[in-house]
């Protein structure tokens, strides 16, 4: 069962895994719909059933294994991995109502992220070079946050994703977000254990920036 909470008449979490194409398919229905405020902005923290997806700026050379399917999106970005034990964050924001400055949306995304992180005791920064938020000293840099962007209309959509507890030898598959010879961790790996809290923690922090 899918499990919708009223943040605010903003946001749903669900408890089971959503398939991409399925997902992608509400997000820009919702997306029309803010556009003829027909509905409110958006929140929504899921799982994903494993699957490769490419931004509009991927490359071929970016697959590594020539045996995987990959489905293309229209978000920015490159090529990235989701599956089971990410948490996907997707959102909905009118822009038209808020501050037409895509830089400060994309700060404020990487500060919820490290928000989020500080939680667990994590130290975490974005990278000027490399979208993304990253653990580890700058010669041993390990993704833990990807985030990828779309605006339509001044209504900006898709996300970030969060590694938890996701299986990292898939990554091996891929140059992840097109960055060649730097890691990918999560939660797990760097040692954190008890998560079972984080979709609260990701909407209270998410909804401390953006409401």
């Amino acid at each position: 069962k899918e499990s919708k909470k009223s943040w605010k008449q903003f946001g749903k979490t669900s408890i089971k895994r959503i398939d991409y194409s399925e997902s992608m398919s509400f997000l820009e229905q919702r997306v029309d719909d803010v556009i003829n405020d027909k509905k409110d902005e958006l929140l929504w923290v899921l799982e994903h059933n494993p699957v490769f997806t490419s931004g509009i700026s991927s490359k071929d050379e970016d697959i590594l294994d020539k045996s995987i399917k990959v489905v293309k999106s229209n978000r920015g970005g490159r090529i990235t991995y989701h599956g089971p034990g990410q948490k996907v964050v997707y959102f909905v924001l009118n822009l038209n109502k808020r501050e037409k400055d895509i830089r400060k949306l994309l700060n404020n995304l990487e500060s919820c992220i490290i928000d989020i992180l500080k939680e667990y005791k994590v130290n975490s920064y974005p990278d000027k070079k490399n979208i993304g938020i990253w653990v580890g000293d700058l010669n041993k840099q390990k993704k833990i946050a990807a985030i990828g962007i779309k605006v339509k209309k001044w209504i900006a959509y898709h996300g970030f994703s969060l590694n938890i507890s996701n299986n990292l030898d898939l990554y091996n598959k891929i140059v992840p977000c097109g960055i060649k010879n730097k890691g990918i961790i999560n939660l797990k790996e760097i040692g954190i254990s008890n998560f079972n809290n984080i979709e609260k923690v990701i909407v209270n922090k998410f909804l401390n920036i953006f409401l």
